[in-house]
Protein backbone atom coordinates (compact mmCIF):
# COMPACT_ATOMS: atom_id res chain seq x y z
CA UNK A 1 0.00 0.00 0.00
CA UNK A 2 1.46 3.37 -0.90
CA UNK A 3 1.53 6.00 1.76
CA UNK A 4 1.71 9.56 1.96
CA UNK A 5 5.14 11.65 2.63
CA UNK A 6 5.73 11.85 6.49
CA UNK A 7 5.52 15.43 7.67
CA UNK A 8 8.00 17.02 9.91
CA UNK A 9 6.16 18.45 12.98
CA UNK A 10 6.70 22.17 14.14
CA UNK A 11 7.95 22.50 17.76
CA UNK A 12 4.27 23.53 18.55
CA UNK A 13 2.95 20.47 17.33
CA UNK A 14 5.65 18.77 18.83
CA UNK A 15 4.71 20.17 22.07
CA UNK A 16 1.25 19.11 21.77
CA UNK A 17 1.80 15.94 20.98
CA UNK A 18 4.32 15.02 24.00
CA UNK A 19 2.07 17.37 26.48
CA UNK A 20 4.73 19.32 27.31
CA UNK A 21 6.16 22.50 26.20
CA UNK A 22 9.27 25.06 25.60
CA UNK A 23 8.57 28.43 27.16
CA UNK A 24 12.29 28.90 27.71
CA UNK A 25 13.14 28.69 24.00
CA UNK A 26 14.90 31.07 22.36
CA UNK A 27 14.12 32.77 19.05
CA UNK A 28 17.33 30.76 17.31
CA UNK A 29 15.35 27.52 19.04
CA UNK A 30 12.48 28.80 17.20
CA UNK A 31 14.25 28.95 14.25
CA UNK A 32 15.39 25.72 14.57
CA UNK A 33 12.26 23.80 15.19
CA UNK A 34 10.78 25.26 11.31
CA UNK A 35 9.17 22.57 8.92
CA UNK A 36 11.51 20.40 6.95
CA UNK A 37 9.33 21.58 3.89
CA UNK A 38 7.91 24.99 4.97
CA UNK A 39 5.96 25.37 1.93
CA UNK A 40 4.38 21.70 1.68
CA UNK A 41 0.70 22.87 2.46
CA UNK A 42 0.91 25.76 -0.26
CA UNK A 43 2.32 23.43 -3.13
CA UNK A 44 0.06 20.76 -2.45
CA UNK A 45 -1.76 20.49 -6.04
CA UNK A 46 -5.57 18.94 -5.72
CA UNK A 47 -7.07 17.45 -8.86
CA UNK A 48 -11.00 17.89 -9.46
CA UNK A 49 -12.67 14.34 -9.66
CA UNK A 50 -14.08 14.92 -13.03
CA UNK A 51 -11.81 16.90 -15.32
CA UNK A 52 -8.43 18.29 -15.34
CA UNK A 53 -9.02 21.59 -13.50
CA UNK A 54 -6.82 21.66 -9.93
CA UNK A 55 -7.14 23.14 -6.86
CA UNK A 56 -4.99 24.65 -3.97
CA UNK A 57 -7.51 23.19 -1.37
CA UNK A 58 -9.76 20.14 -0.82
CA UNK A 59 -12.94 21.74 0.44
CA UNK A 60 -13.04 24.26 -2.47
CA UNK A 61 -12.64 20.83 -4.84
CA UNK A 62 -15.21 19.42 -3.41
CA UNK A 63 -17.45 22.55 -3.69
CA UNK A 64 -16.79 22.77 -6.95
CA UNK A 65 -17.80 19.22 -7.95
CA UNK A 66 -20.77 19.55 -6.08
CA UNK A 67 -22.09 22.41 -8.18
CA UNK A 68 -20.73 20.85 -11.11
CA UNK A 69 -21.82 17.35 -10.99
CA UNK A 70 -24.22 17.15 -7.84
CA UNK A 71 -22.00 14.89 -6.10
CA UNK A 72 -21.40 15.78 -3.00
CA UNK A 73 -18.24 13.37 -0.95
CA UNK A 74 -18.44 15.04 2.10
CA UNK A 75 -22.13 14.39 2.32
CA UNK A 76 -21.81 10.76 0.99
CA UNK A 77 -18.67 10.47 3.88
CA UNK A 78 -21.13 11.33 6.35
CA UNK A 79 -24.10 9.70 5.29
CA UNK A 80 -22.06 6.01 4.96
CA UNK A 81 -20.45 7.05 9.12
CA UNK A 82 -16.94 7.04 6.99
CA UNK A 83 -13.16 6.70 9.09
CA UNK A 84 -10.32 8.32 7.73
CA UNK A 85 -9.00 5.05 5.55
CA UNK A 86 -13.06 5.04 4.71
CA UNK A 87 -13.15 8.15 3.30
CA UNK A 88 -9.74 7.66 1.05
CA UNK A 89 -11.77 4.39 -0.47
CA UNK A 90 -14.42 6.91 -1.50
CA UNK A 91 -11.96 9.03 -2.61
CA UNK A 92 -10.12 6.19 -4.98
CA UNK A 93 -13.59 4.60 -5.83
CA UNK A 94 -14.63 8.31 -7.43
CA UNK A 95 -11.66 8.59 -8.88
CA UNK A 96 -11.69 5.10 -10.56
CA UNK A 97 -14.95 5.64 -12.34
CA UNK A 98 -14.09 8.87 -13.06
CA UNK A 99 -11.10 7.27 -15.14
CA UNK A 100 -12.74 3.79 -16.51
CA UNK A 101 -15.54 5.94 -17.75
CA UNK A 102 -18.07 4.81 -15.96
CA UNK A 103 -21.04 6.60 -13.89
CA UNK A 104 -20.98 6.64 -10.08
CA UNK A 105 -24.17 4.31 -8.53
CA UNK A 106 -27.04 6.06 -7.61
CA UNK A 107 -26.27 5.82 -4.39
CA UNK A 108 -23.16 4.81 -3.16
CA UNK A 109 -22.95 2.36 -0.95
CA UNK A 110 -20.72 0.62 1.01
CA UNK A 111 -20.76 -2.62 -0.62
CA UNK A 112 -19.09 -0.37 -3.41
CA UNK A 113 -15.87 1.08 -0.63
CA UNK A 114 -15.26 -3.43 0.65
CA UNK A 115 -11.89 -3.69 -1.72
CA UNK A 116 -8.99 -2.77 0.02
CA UNK A 117 -7.13 -2.10 -2.69
CA UNK A 118 -9.30 1.34 -2.79
CA UNK A 119 -6.84 2.35 -0.46
CA UNK A 120 -4.36 2.60 -3.28
CA UNK A 121 -4.15 6.15 -4.83
CA UNK A 122 -5.19 5.84 -8.14
CA UNK A 123 -3.76 9.40 -9.24
CA UNK A 124 -0.05 8.87 -7.71
CA UNK A 125 1.06 11.46 -5.10
CA UNK A 126 -2.78 12.31 -5.24
CA UNK A 127 -2.87 16.25 -3.02
CA UNK A 128 -6.16 15.07 -1.79
CA UNK A 129 -5.28 11.87 0.28
CA UNK A 130 -2.81 13.80 1.76
CA UNK A 131 -4.89 16.99 2.62
CA UNK A 132 -7.94 14.81 3.62
CA UNK A 133 -7.22 14.17 7.29
CA UNK A 134 -7.69 17.88 7.69
CA UNK A 135 -10.37 18.39 5.93
CA UNK A 136 -12.41 16.14 7.33
CA UNK A 137 -11.70 17.25 11.04
CA UNK A 138 -13.02 20.52 9.82
CA UNK A 139 -16.34 18.83 8.37
CA UNK A 140 -16.39 16.88 11.85
CA UNK A 141 -16.07 20.18 13.39
CA UNK A 142 -18.89 22.04 11.78
CA UNK A 143 -21.42 18.59 11.74
CA UNK A 144 -20.73 18.27 15.86
CA UNK A 145 -23.31 20.40 16.93
CA UNK A 146 -25.62 18.58 15.05
CA UNK A 147 -24.17 15.13 16.54
CA UNK A 148 -24.52 16.53 20.00
CA UNK A 149 -28.15 16.80 19.70
CA UNK A 150 -29.09 13.91 17.85
CA UNK A 151 -25.96 11.70 20.47
CA UNK A 152 -26.67 7.69 19.85
CA UNK A 153 -30.21 7.88 17.88
CA UNK A 154 -28.30 9.66 15.32
CA UNK A 155 -25.66 7.40 14.60
CA UNK A 156 -28.27 4.65 15.16
CA UNK A 157 -30.60 6.13 11.98
CA UNK A 158 -27.32 7.19 9.94
CA UNK A 159 -26.22 3.17 9.95
CA UNK A 160 -30.09 2.84 9.44
CA UNK A 161 -29.97 4.57 6.50
CA UNK A 162 -26.70 3.34 4.90
CA UNK A 163 -28.58 -0.18 5.01
CA UNK A 164 -31.83 0.46 3.46
CA UNK A 165 -29.65 2.39 0.62
CA UNK A 166 -28.11 -0.31 -0.08
CA UNK A 167 -30.76 -2.28 0.03
CA UNK A 168 -32.48 -0.09 -2.41
CA UNK A 169 -28.85 -0.33 -4.81
CA UNK A 170 -29.34 -4.09 -5.15
CA UNK A 171 -32.97 -3.97 -5.93
CA UNK A 172 -32.28 -1.29 -9.02
CA UNK A 173 -29.31 -3.50 -9.98
CA UNK A 174 -32.00 -5.94 -10.78
CA UNK A 175 -33.88 -3.65 -13.53
CA UNK A 176 -32.67 -2.47 -16.56
CA UNK A 177 -34.84 0.48 -16.37
CA UNK A 178 -38.38 1.87 -14.85
CA UNK A 179 -39.91 1.13 -17.85
CA UNK A 180 -39.57 -2.77 -18.09
CA UNK A 181 -39.99 -3.09 -14.50
CA UNK A 182 -43.42 -5.07 -14.99
CA UNK A 183 -42.02 -7.06 -17.67
CA UNK A 184 -38.55 -8.72 -15.31
CA UNK A 185 -41.17 -9.14 -12.81
CA UNK A 186 -43.41 -11.60 -15.48
CA UNK A 187 -40.33 -12.89 -16.24
CA UNK A 188 -39.84 -14.18 -12.94
CA UNK A 189 -43.34 -15.44 -12.39
CA UNK A 190 -43.02 -17.23 -15.66
CA UNK A 191 -40.15 -17.17 -17.83
CA UNK A 192 -37.81 -18.63 -15.08
CA UNK A 193 -35.50 -21.89 -16.78
CA UNK A 194 -36.51 -24.84 -14.34
CA UNK A 195 -32.73 -25.63 -14.16
CA UNK A 196 -33.65 -29.86 -13.25
CA UNK A 197 -36.46 -29.84 -15.51
CA UNK A 198 -36.10 -32.84 -17.94
CA UNK A 199 -37.57 -32.00 -21.53
CA UNK A 200 -37.84 -33.86 -24.74
CA UNK A 201 -35.86 -30.75 -26.79
CA UNK A 202 -33.33 -31.37 -29.16
CA UNK A 203 -29.78 -32.71 -27.66
CA UNK A 204 -27.04 -29.96 -28.48
CA UNK A 205 -23.90 -29.67 -26.89
CA UNK A 206 -23.86 -26.88 -24.47
CA UNK A 207 -20.74 -25.17 -25.96
CA UNK A 208 -22.48 -25.48 -29.51
CA UNK A 209 -26.14 -24.62 -28.25
CA UNK A 210 -23.94 -21.17 -26.37
CA UNK A 211 -22.32 -19.67 -28.91
CA UNK A 212 -25.32 -19.97 -31.21
CA UNK A 213 -27.37 -18.02 -28.91
CA UNK A 214 -24.50 -15.82 -28.19
CA UNK A 215 -24.54 -14.98 -31.94
CA UNK A 216 -27.84 -13.85 -32.25
CA UNK A 217 -27.09 -11.48 -29.27
CA UNK A 218 -26.91 -8.53 -30.65
CA UNK A 219 -27.43 -5.11 -28.99
CA UNK A 220 -28.36 -7.00 -25.87
CA UNK A 221 -25.38 -7.95 -24.84
CA UNK A 222 -22.35 -7.45 -26.59
CA UNK A 223 -20.52 -4.80 -27.95
CA UNK A 224 -21.60 -3.97 -31.38
CA UNK A 225 -18.77 -4.77 -33.28
CA UNK A 226 -18.09 -8.10 -31.86
CA UNK A 227 -17.44 -9.96 -34.50
CA UNK A 228 -18.75 -14.15 -34.56
CA UNK A 229 -18.23 -16.09 -37.52
CA UNK A 230 -21.63 -17.25 -39.83
CA UNK A 231 -21.70 -19.82 -42.19
CA UNK A 232 -18.21 -19.07 -42.77
CA UNK A 233 -17.79 -15.42 -42.97
CA UNK A 234 -17.36 -13.17 -39.81
CA UNK A 235 -19.76 -10.66 -38.77
CA UNK A 236 -20.40 -8.35 -36.62
CA UNK A 237 -23.47 -8.71 -33.75
CA UNK A 238 -25.08 -5.40 -35.26
CA UNK A 239 -24.87 -6.60 -38.60
CA UNK A 240 -27.37 -9.85 -37.88
CA UNK A 241 -30.25 -8.46 -36.45
CA UNK A 242 -30.06 -5.56 -38.99
CA UNK A 243 -29.28 -7.78 -41.86
CA UNK A 244 -32.46 -9.64 -41.31
CA UNK A 245 -35.22 -6.85 -41.00
CA UNK A 246 -33.23 -5.34 -44.30
CA UNK A 247 -34.45 -8.32 -45.82
CA UNK A 248 -37.37 -7.48 -47.61
CA UNK A 249 -38.26 -11.01 -48.92
CA UNK A 250 -38.50 -12.23 -45.52
CA UNK A 251 -39.57 -9.93 -43.32
CA UNK A 252 -42.36 -8.47 -46.03
CA UNK A 253 -43.75 -11.89 -46.47
CA UNK A 254 -44.48 -12.52 -42.81
CA UNK A 255 -45.79 -9.04 -42.18
CA UNK A 256 -47.90 -9.61 -45.57
CA UNK A 257 -49.66 -13.10 -44.28
CA UNK A 258 -50.16 -11.70 -40.64
CA UNK A 259 -52.14 -8.44 -41.89
CA UNK A 260 -54.06 -10.18 -45.15
CA UNK A 261 -55.34 -12.46 -42.23
CA UNK A 262 -55.89 -10.52 -39.40
CA UNK A 263 -59.14 -12.63 -39.05
CA UNK A 264 -56.90 -15.45 -37.72
CA UNK A 265 -54.92 -13.71 -35.41
CA UNK A 266 -58.06 -11.49 -33.49
CA UNK A 267 -58.33 -12.20 -30.26
CA UNK A 268 -55.98 -15.55 -30.10
CA UNK A 269 -52.78 -16.50 -27.94
CA UNK A 270 -49.73 -16.27 -29.93
CA UNK A 271 -46.36 -17.91 -29.38
CA UNK A 272 -43.03 -16.38 -31.38
CA UNK A 273 -39.97 -18.46 -30.77
CA UNK A 274 -36.73 -16.86 -31.58
CA UNK A 275 -38.33 -13.24 -31.13
CA UNK A 276 -35.21 -11.24 -31.93
CA UNK A 277 -35.92 -7.70 -31.84
CA UNK A 278 -40.03 -8.40 -31.48
CA UNK A 279 -40.98 -7.52 -34.80
CA UNK A 280 -42.76 -10.39 -35.87
CA UNK A 281 -44.47 -10.40 -31.90
CA UNK A 282 -45.39 -6.82 -32.97
CA UNK A 283 -46.99 -7.62 -36.13
CA UNK A 284 -49.40 -10.30 -34.08
CA UNK A 285 -49.99 -7.42 -31.88
CA UNK A 286 -51.52 -4.97 -34.41
CA UNK A 287 -53.23 -7.38 -36.21
CA UNK A 288 -55.77 -8.41 -32.91
CA UNK A 289 -54.22 -10.99 -30.96
CA UNK A 290 -55.05 -11.16 -27.31
CA UNK A 291 -51.80 -12.06 -26.36
CA UNK A 292 -48.50 -13.00 -27.90
CA UNK A 293 -45.61 -14.62 -25.45
CA UNK A 294 -42.60 -13.55 -27.34
CA UNK A 295 -39.28 -16.05 -26.44
CA UNK A 296 -35.45 -15.50 -27.18
CA UNK A 297 -32.31 -17.97 -25.31
CA UNK A 298 -29.99 -14.52 -26.34
CA UNK A 299 -29.63 -11.42 -25.00
CA UNK A 300 -31.55 -9.66 -27.36
CA UNK A 301 -34.66 -10.51 -25.26
CA UNK A 302 -33.70 -7.06 -23.35
CA UNK A 303 -34.06 -5.43 -26.62
CA UNK A 304 -37.24 -6.70 -27.75
CA UNK A 305 -38.78 -5.90 -24.34
CA UNK A 306 -37.85 -2.70 -24.85
CA UNK A 307 -38.87 -2.03 -28.24
CA UNK A 308 -42.04 -3.37 -27.49
CA UNK A 309 -42.72 -0.75 -24.94
CA UNK A 310 -41.43 1.63 -26.76
CA UNK A 311 -44.07 1.12 -29.17
CA UNK A 312 -46.78 1.24 -26.81
CA UNK A 313 -47.51 -3.29 -26.76
CA UNK A 314 -46.93 -4.22 -23.02
CA UNK A 315 -49.90 -5.21 -22.66
CA UNK A 316 -50.11 -7.57 -24.96
CA UNK A 317 -46.66 -8.78 -25.61
CA UNK A 318 -44.62 -10.95 -22.99
CA UNK A 319 -40.83 -11.35 -23.13
CA UNK A 320 -39.68 -14.60 -21.86
CA UNK A 321 -35.56 -15.40 -21.45
CA UNK A 322 -34.46 -18.60 -22.28
CA UNK A 323 -34.77 -21.79 -24.31
CA UNK A 324 -38.47 -22.81 -25.46
CA UNK A 325 -37.57 -26.28 -24.46
CA UNK A 326 -36.73 -25.27 -20.66
CA UNK A 327 -38.70 -21.98 -19.91
CA UNK A 328 -42.26 -22.27 -18.11
CA UNK A 329 -45.19 -20.05 -20.25
CA UNK A 330 -47.83 -18.19 -18.93
CA UNK A 331 -50.37 -20.35 -20.93
CA UNK A 332 -50.87 -23.97 -21.17
CA UNK A 333 -51.56 -23.83 -24.57
CA UNK A 334 -51.55 -21.10 -27.89
CA UNK A 335 -53.34 -20.99 -30.62
CA UNK A 336 -50.71 -19.72 -33.17
CA UNK A 337 -47.05 -20.54 -33.15
CA UNK A 338 -45.25 -17.90 -35.37
CA UNK A 339 -41.01 -18.90 -36.04
CA UNK A 340 -38.68 -17.07 -38.53
CA UNK A 341 -36.54 -20.05 -37.70
CA UNK A 342 -34.87 -21.08 -41.35
CA UNK A 343 -31.37 -20.71 -41.57
CA UNK A 344 -29.24 -21.03 -44.27
CA UNK A 345 -29.96 -24.34 -46.88
CA UNK A 346 -33.55 -24.02 -44.72
CA UNK A 347 -32.08 -26.57 -41.89
CA UNK A 348 -28.91 -24.90 -40.86
CA UNK A 349 -28.91 -24.24 -37.05
CA UNK A 350 -31.20 -27.13 -36.02
CA UNK A 351 -33.80 -24.00 -34.91
CA UNK A 352 -36.80 -26.25 -36.40
CA UNK A 353 -36.13 -29.14 -33.94
CA UNK A 354 -36.97 -26.70 -31.14
CA UNK A 355 -40.52 -25.02 -33.15
CA UNK A 356 -41.61 -28.78 -33.31
CA UNK A 357 -41.03 -29.60 -29.71
CA UNK A 358 -43.12 -26.23 -28.94
CA UNK A 359 -46.04 -27.39 -31.25
CA UNK A 360 -46.24 -31.22 -29.97
CA UNK A 361 -46.02 -29.25 -26.51
CA UNK A 362 -47.74 -25.95 -26.65
CA UNK A 363 -50.02 -25.75 -29.99
CA UNK A 364 -53.56 -26.16 -29.26
CA UNK A 365 -55.52 -28.71 -31.80
CA UNK A 366 -56.11 -26.72 -35.00
CA UNK A 367 -53.60 -24.50 -34.44
CA UNK A 368 -51.63 -22.59 -36.94
CA UNK A 369 -47.78 -22.97 -37.50
CA UNK A 370 -46.70 -19.70 -39.41
CA UNK A 371 -45.09 -20.57 -41.85
CA UNK A 372 -46.82 -23.89 -42.03
CA UNK A 373 -45.43 -25.92 -45.75
CA UNK A 374 -41.69 -25.42 -47.02
CA UNK A 375 -39.93 -27.39 -49.74
CA UNK A 376 -35.76 -27.39 -50.57
CA UNK A 377 -34.88 -27.40 -53.96
CA UNK A 378 -31.73 -28.73 -56.14
CA UNK A 379 -30.44 -27.95 -59.54
CA UNK A 380 -27.40 -28.15 -61.74
CA UNK A 381 -24.48 -25.48 -61.57
CA UNK A 382 -22.23 -25.06 -64.87
CA UNK A 383 -20.72 -21.51 -64.21
CA UNK A 384 -16.78 -21.03 -65.51
CA UNK A 385 -16.36 -17.50 -64.25
CA UNK A 386 -17.24 -17.94 -61.17
CA UNK A 387 -15.06 -21.20 -61.18
CA UNK A 388 -12.08 -18.91 -62.25
CA UNK A 389 -12.58 -16.23 -59.72
CA UNK A 390 -12.95 -18.58 -57.00
CA UNK A 391 -11.41 -22.12 -57.22
CA UNK A 392 -9.22 -21.83 -60.03
CA UNK A 393 -7.26 -18.58 -58.06
CA UNK A 394 -5.71 -20.56 -55.97
CA UNK A 395 -3.77 -22.30 -59.12
CA UNK A 396 -1.60 -19.13 -59.42
CA UNK A 397 -1.28 -17.38 -56.88
CA UNK A 398 1.38 -14.32 -57.83
CA UNK A 399 3.53 -17.15 -59.40
CA UNK A 400 2.56 -19.53 -56.43
CA UNK A 401 0.76 -23.04 -56.96
CA UNK A 402 -1.69 -22.72 -54.21
CA UNK A 403 -3.91 -25.94 -55.19
CA UNK A 404 -3.72 -27.08 -52.07
CA UNK A 405 -6.25 -24.32 -51.05
CA UNK A 406 -9.22 -25.76 -52.99
CA UNK A 407 -9.59 -29.02 -50.67
CA UNK A 408 -11.63 -26.93 -48.57
CA UNK A 409 -13.40 -25.13 -51.44
CA UNK A 410 -14.66 -28.78 -52.52
CA UNK A 411 -15.41 -30.11 -49.13
CA UNK A 412 -17.40 -27.21 -47.67
CA UNK A 413 -20.66 -25.89 -48.83
CA UNK A 414 -20.97 -21.82 -49.89
CA UNK A 415 -23.43 -19.83 -48.75
CA UNK A 416 -23.07 -17.23 -52.36
CA UNK A 417 -26.21 -15.54 -54.23
CA UNK A 418 -25.80 -17.08 -57.60
CA UNK A 419 -27.46 -15.58 -61.17
CA UNK A 420 -30.01 -17.39 -63.07
CA UNK A 421 -27.17 -17.87 -66.06
CA UNK A 422 -25.57 -19.99 -63.33
CA UNK A 423 -28.04 -22.89 -63.48
CA UNK A 424 -27.30 -25.67 -66.24
CA UNK A 425 -30.72 -27.73 -65.55
CA UNK A 426 -34.42 -27.46 -64.23
CA UNK A 427 -34.57 -27.50 -60.84
CA UNK A 428 -35.81 -30.16 -58.88
CA UNK A 429 -37.63 -30.70 -55.28
CA UNK A 430 -36.66 -33.20 -53.59
CA UNK A 431 -38.51 -32.40 -50.16
CA UNK A 432 -41.97 -31.20 -49.08
CA UNK A 433 -42.03 -30.57 -45.13
CA UNK A 434 -45.73 -30.06 -43.92
CA UNK A 435 -44.60 -28.12 -40.65
CA UNK A 436 -47.83 -28.84 -39.12
CA UNK A 437 -47.05 -32.89 -39.18
CA UNK A 438 -43.21 -32.98 -39.56
CA UNK A 439 -41.59 -34.86 -37.19
CA UNK A 440 -38.00 -34.38 -35.90
CA UNK A 441 -37.13 -37.57 -37.58
CA UNK A 442 -38.16 -36.87 -41.15
CA UNK A 443 -35.16 -33.58 -40.88
CA UNK A 444 -32.51 -36.77 -41.82
CA UNK A 445 -33.41 -38.23 -45.23
CA UNK A 446 -32.77 -39.75 -48.41
CA UNK A 447 -34.65 -38.21 -51.68
CA UNK A 448 -34.30 -38.43 -55.45
CA UNK A 449 -33.79 -35.94 -57.40
CA UNK A 450 -33.96 -35.26 -61.23
CA UNK A 451 -33.62 -32.65 -63.79
CA UNK A 452 -33.05 -31.72 -67.66
CA UNK A 453 -29.71 -29.73 -68.93
CA UNK A 454 -31.01 -26.26 -70.37
CA UNK A 455 -27.57 -25.56 -72.12
CA UNK A 456 -24.67 -26.98 -73.44
CA UNK A 457 -22.09 -26.50 -70.90
CA UNK A 458 -18.27 -27.25 -70.49
CA UNK A 459 -18.67 -28.66 -67.67
CA UNK A 460 -21.12 -29.61 -64.44
CA UNK A 461 -19.22 -27.66 -61.48
CA UNK A 462 -21.69 -28.56 -58.90
CA UNK A 463 -25.25 -28.50 -57.36
CA UNK A 464 -27.16 -25.37 -55.92
CA UNK A 465 -29.59 -25.88 -53.43
CA UNK A 466 -32.29 -23.52 -52.06
CA UNK A 467 -35.79 -23.60 -50.46
CA UNK A 468 -38.86 -22.02 -50.79
CA UNK A 469 -41.75 -20.83 -48.22
CA UNK A 470 -45.38 -21.09 -47.65
CA UNK A 471 -47.82 -19.38 -45.47
CA UNK A 472 -51.28 -21.22 -45.40
CA UNK A 473 -54.47 -21.22 -43.29
CA UNK A 474 -54.66 -24.72 -41.64
CA UNK A 475 -57.00 -26.28 -43.25
CA UNK A 476 -55.59 -25.01 -46.85
CA UNK A 477 -53.23 -27.36 -48.78
CA UNK A 478 -50.43 -26.23 -51.35
CA UNK A 479 -51.53 -28.66 -54.73
CA UNK A 480 -48.07 -30.27 -56.37
CA UNK A 481 -48.63 -27.88 -58.86
CA UNK A 482 -48.34 -24.80 -57.22
CA UNK A 483 -45.57 -25.76 -55.12
CA UNK A 484 -43.88 -22.75 -56.69
CA UNK A 485 -43.83 -19.36 -54.81
CA UNK A 486 -45.21 -17.15 -57.82
CA UNK A 487 -47.90 -19.92 -58.54
CA UNK A 488 -48.99 -20.25 -55.02
CA UNK A 489 -48.67 -16.49 -53.82
CA UNK A 490 -51.91 -14.00 -54.05
CA UNK A 491 -51.80 -11.28 -51.52
CA UNK A 492 -55.79 -10.28 -51.79
CA UNK A 493 -56.70 -14.02 -50.82
CA UNK A 494 -53.53 -14.06 -48.04
CA UNK A 495 -51.52 -16.76 -49.51
CA UNK A 496 -47.74 -15.41 -49.19
CA UNK A 497 -44.76 -17.65 -50.31
CA UNK A 498 -41.23 -16.58 -51.31
CA UNK A 499 -38.29 -18.16 -52.84
CA UNK A 500 -34.36 -17.84 -51.90
CA UNK A 501 -33.45 -19.27 -55.48
CA UNK A 502 -31.90 -17.24 -58.12
CA UNK A 503 -34.77 -16.64 -59.82
CA UNK A 504 -36.19 -14.92 -57.24
CA UNK A 505 -34.53 -11.71 -55.54
CA UNK A 506 -31.73 -11.98 -53.27
CA UNK A 507 -32.22 -12.74 -49.30
CA UNK A 508 -29.57 -13.05 -46.52
CA UNK A 509 -30.38 -16.95 -47.04
CA UNK A 510 -28.74 -17.07 -50.23
CA UNK A 511 -28.46 -20.24 -51.69
CA UNK A 512 -25.85 -23.22 -50.61
CA UNK A 513 -23.45 -23.99 -53.17
CA UNK A 514 -21.88 -27.37 -53.31
CA UNK A 515 -19.02 -27.52 -55.68
CA UNK A 516 -17.38 -30.80 -57.27
CA UNK A 517 -14.37 -31.88 -56.94
CA UNK A 518 -12.36 -31.58 -60.43
CA UNK A 519 -12.14 -35.37 -60.95
CA UNK A 520 -15.28 -35.59 -60.77
CA UNK A 521 -15.99 -32.89 -63.37
CA UNK A 522 -18.30 -34.23 -66.00
CA UNK A 523 -16.55 -32.70 -69.20
CA UNK A 524 -19.24 -31.64 -71.67
CA UNK A 525 -23.09 -31.30 -71.25
CA UNK A 526 -25.67 -31.43 -73.67
CA UNK A 527 -28.79 -29.44 -73.69
CA UNK A 528 -31.49 -32.36 -73.71
CA UNK A 529 -29.77 -34.82 -71.40
CA UNK A 530 -30.98 -36.14 -68.07
CA UNK A 531 -28.99 -35.76 -64.73
CA UNK A 532 -30.24 -37.13 -61.29
CA UNK A 533 -29.63 -39.51 -58.41
CA UNK A 534 -30.23 -39.22 -54.48
CA UNK A 535 -29.86 -36.05 -51.83
CA UNK A 536 -28.91 -37.69 -48.21
CA UNK A 537 -29.27 -34.84 -45.35
CA UNK A 538 -27.35 -35.99 -42.15
CA UNK A 539 -26.95 -33.79 -39.09
CA UNK A 540 -23.24 -34.79 -37.58
CA UNK A 541 -23.43 -35.69 -33.83
CA UNK A 542 -20.41 -33.29 -32.90
CA UNK A 543 -22.08 -30.53 -34.19
CA UNK A 544 -25.61 -31.11 -34.14
CA UNK A 545 -26.48 -27.65 -35.42
CA UNK A 546 -24.83 -28.28 -38.92
CA UNK A 547 -25.50 -30.53 -42.13
CA UNK A 548 -23.76 -32.87 -44.37
CA UNK A 549 -25.54 -33.07 -47.82
CA UNK A 550 -24.17 -36.00 -49.98
CA UNK A 551 -25.50 -35.71 -53.63
CA UNK A 552 -24.98 -38.67 -55.88
CA UNK A 553 -25.46 -38.08 -59.92
CA UNK A 554 -25.47 -39.52 -63.37
CA UNK A 555 -26.27 -38.38 -66.76
CA UNK A 556 -28.26 -40.39 -68.87
CA UNK A 557 -28.10 -43.44 -66.68
CA UNK A 558 -24.23 -43.56 -66.86
CA UNK A 559 -21.85 -43.77 -64.44
CA UNK A 560 -23.10 -43.14 -60.65
CA UNK A 561 -20.73 -40.30 -58.64
CA UNK A 562 -21.11 -39.25 -55.34
CA UNK A 563 -19.59 -36.23 -52.97
CA UNK A 564 -20.47 -35.13 -49.59
CA UNK A 565 -20.75 -31.20 -48.27
CA UNK A 566 -20.42 -29.46 -45.13
CA UNK A 567 -22.41 -26.81 -44.25
CA UNK A 568 -21.20 -25.55 -40.71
Amino acid sequence: MSAAPEKTLTKAETASHSGSSSSGSSSGDEDGWQDVEPDFEDNVTIKAFFGDETFTDASEMFAACRAATGFDFLATRRRLGLDFHGAVKLANFVRQCARDGTSLPEPIVLENLSSDTLLKPVVDNDGLIMALDEVLDADDAAHASTTAVGGEEAVKLAQRNAELEEKLQRLTEQFASYRVTVEETLEKRWGDVEEKRETKGPAIPEAIDQNYFESYAGYGEFPLQTQVEVAGKNTNLLDIHETMLKDTVRTEAYRDFVYANKQLFKDKVVLDIGCGTGILSMFCAKAGAKQVIAVDNSAIINKARENIFNNGLSDKITCVAGRIEEVTLPVATVDIIISEWMGYALLYEAMLQSVLWARDKYLAPGGLLVPSVSTLVIAPVSDTEYMTDCVDFWDDVYGFNMGAMKKKAMAEARVEHMRDYSLAGTESMFKRLELHETAEADLVFTEEWSSTITKDTDALHGFLVWFDIFFTKRDEVVPVDKLQPSKWHDEASGKIAFTTGPLGKETHWKQSLMLIDPDNVQPVLKAGQKIGGTVVWSIPKEDPRSIVVEVSWNIDGGKEQRQSWNLR
